[in-house]
């Protein structure tokens, strides 16, 4: 069930995964307005939390009635800690989840989806967004290092994927955090077209002016490449889930869930790479985490 909106900015919002790739961006959005209180939480943020240690919860929860909530890859502390947060005082939920993550298998999206179900069983209005994969994949983690190298290997095939710049996506969060209107809704989140992973491969190569090139992997083979780059094997097989989500044509569709939020069409990643680019993060050799 959801709550009828109070019509007011909330006075303060714990914003979870402050230093992932939507959390950094959801706080300097917030930060920058100037209208309420950020409390931006991680396990080495400003304010402590740890979805491991229930002793960080509710110092953490302090002052916040709005709650942006990326939870853990395990599902089982979600409930317990949305119960906690609503009777701290949270009356508003906004939720990171994944595009298509109703189709998820066991082996990935398990704590999205546990978000997901904890937050429409509170009183509190609660809003999902379900982004697809980031821009930021290609340059902050996951893909920078084999662009880097000149070769990018992924078990997908020719099944689109419209990617999303996350600053849309942090964009959208703020938004919905702040205004009213939201409550109850369920935004899919993507880019304004659908590239191959091959296609946008062809995109960052050009962008960065060396060959870049895609290679077709099967899930088998994909899995055994991570755990010979010391990836561990339960993050292995959750790529490889993610991969078989993919696969089966549950995130490949063009949504137009940042225009419904922002009144704009989403980023495109052609420009974006460009931009990038000009950082030499994908020049030859460039394979550093950031």
């Amino acid at each position: 069930m959801t709550t009828k909106s109070t019509h007011r900015v909330p006075s303060g919002i714990l914003v979870l995964g402050a230093t992932g790739k939507t959390g950094r961006r959801v706080v300097a959005r917030l930060r920058a307005t100037g209208t309420t209180t950020v409390r931006p939480a991680s396990r080495s943020g400003e304010v402590r939390f740890d979805w491991t240690l229930p002793d960080t919860w509710e110092p953490a929860l302090a002052g916040a009635d709005a709650l942006y909530l990326v939870a853990p890859d395990d599902p089982s502390p979600v409930k317990d800690f949305v119960t906690r947060a609503e009777a701290s005082g949270v009356r508003r939920f906004v939720v990171l989840s994944g595009h298509g993550i109703e189709h998820a298998g066991e082996g990935f999206g398990r704590g999205m989806a546990a978000a997901e179900d904890a937050v429409r069983g509170t009183g509190a209005e609660w809003t999902l967004l379900r982004p697809n994969n980031f821009f930021q994949n290609f340059d902050e983690d996951l893909w920078r290092a084999p662009l880097g190298e000149g070769r990018l290997g992924l078990p997908i095939g020719d099944v689109p994927e419209p990617f999303v710049d996350a600053d849309d996506v942090a964009a959208v969060a703020a938004a919905v955090l702040t205004e009213d209107g939201h409550a109850g809704r369920t935004y899919e989140l993507s880019g304004p077209r659908a590239l191959t992973f091959a296609g946008a491969t062809e995109t960052i190569a050009r962008a960065a002016g060396r060959p870049i090139r895609y290679e077709e992997l099967t899930p088998q083979a994909y899995r055994a490449e991570l755990l010979a780059q010391g990836w561990p094997e339960a993050a292995a097989d959750s790529l490889g889930a993610m991969f078989a989500l993919h696969r089966a044509g549950h995130t490949a569709e063009v949504t137009d869930g940042v225009r419904q939020v922002l009144g704009r069409e989403a980023a495109d990643l052609e420009p974006w790479a460009r931009r990038i680019a000009a950082t030499g993060v994908w020049a030859e050799g460039a394979s550093g985490g950031s």
